[in-house]
């Protein structure tokens, strides 16, 4: 299964350790991650609109659309790690992650999502969203493969 994070603005802060968690979780899933740029303005309506149009025209027919926000469903490492597995003998190709810029997705891209996942229900930094999606997904491989790197239940 393709997964496919889309995120908006370039990591700079943080950009050695989502590339060494973008190469861990490569082992597990056909992954890419897109960046798609930050739009400039003071209205956050118009900002979130120009990137909402942005990330559509990244986004991949049929894959299944997850908006990444802090009011969406929590999952624990294992429930995230099956239900990726369940994605992945499903018919979909792969599944698109989408995170949004400083003021957050669009309400309509959100709302036209398949499903809502939230990493927390504090508000992050893209950056750090990006970096904590791409850790679980190494760690949904890991559990899903029966590796050590989760020490939790499974």
């Amino acid at each position: 299964m393709r997964v496919s994070i889309v995120a908006i603005g370039k990591a700079k802060s943080l950009s050695p350790d989502l590339h060494a968690y973008q190469a861990r979780a490569g082992r597990y899933w056909a992954l890419d991650v897109v960046e798609v740029r930050q739009a400039r303005g003071k209205a956050a309506a118009v900002v979130m609109r120009a990137e909402a149009a942005a990330i559509r025209a990244r986004l991949r027919p049929g894959f299944v659309r997850v908006a990444v926000t802090r009011g969406g469903d929590r999952f624990s490492s294992p429930e995230l790690a099956r239900w990726l597995r369940r994605l992945a003998e499903g018919p979909a190709p792969g599944v698109h992650f989408l995170i949004g810029g400083a003021f957050g997705l669009d309400g309509e891209l959100r709302d036209a999502c398949d499903f809502r996942l939230s990493l927390s229900s504090l508000t992050l930094p893209h950056d750090l969203a990006r970096l904590l999606l791409l850790e679980q997904l190494y760690r949904a491989g890991t559990i899903l493969g029966n590796q050590p790197y989760h020490k939790g239940p499974r």
